[in-house]
């Protein structure tokens, strides 16, 4: 028996009819075509799956779909500008080399997103604890750390102007 799920993903409005033991990641990449956001560990322990909802970062392997009837979903693909150019954190982590291999990226910069959305100037502390449960096989933490810093002075340096 199905359900049907409507929620905003990046900006639009969506409807989809799944089984009620759906993960929103299943629903993401393979009922509405969402396929940056990655599945790694499936326990909610690396990261990859990472996407905003209502604001907040949360492991969407992990995050019952239905449970996201009537939020706002943002994926990586939903970071864009109006214009198409990349947002700044986005920007951030292909100027500082925080793209590696690039499976982690989508969860990091989704997790990035959200920090800098709670604490615009984050310490390289700060940056580690809230990024934490996001993991990195390539071992890029200096440059994903780097581009987290760069991209909260744009972002800092926008705000003011």
């Amino acid at each position: 028996m199905r359900a049907e799920l409507r929620f905003t993903l990046n900006g639009a409005a969506v409807e989809a009819f799944v089984q009620p033991q759906a993960r929103l990641l299943d629903v993401l990449r393979d009922t509405l075509g969402a396929t940056g956001t990655k599945e790694g560990c499936s326990e909610g322990e690396c990261g990859a799956c990472t996407v905003l909802i209502d604001g907040r970062a949360v492991a969407s392997c992990l995050f019952p779909a239905l449970e996201a009837e009537g939020k706002r979903v943002v994926t990586v693909e939903g970071l864009r500008q109006d214009n198409g150019d990349p947002s700044a954190v986005q920007r951030a982590f292909i100027d500082k080399g925080g793209v590696q291999c690039g499976f982690c990226t989508p969860g990091m910069v989704m997790a990035t997103t959200a920090l800098l959305a709670e604490n615009p100037a984050p310490t390289d502390d700060e940056i580690r604890a809230g990024l934490v449960g996001n993991l990195c096989r390539c071992t890029g933490y200096v440059q994903i750390i780097d581009a987290v810093k760069q991209a909260a002075g744009e972002l800092a340096t926008k705000e003011r102007s």
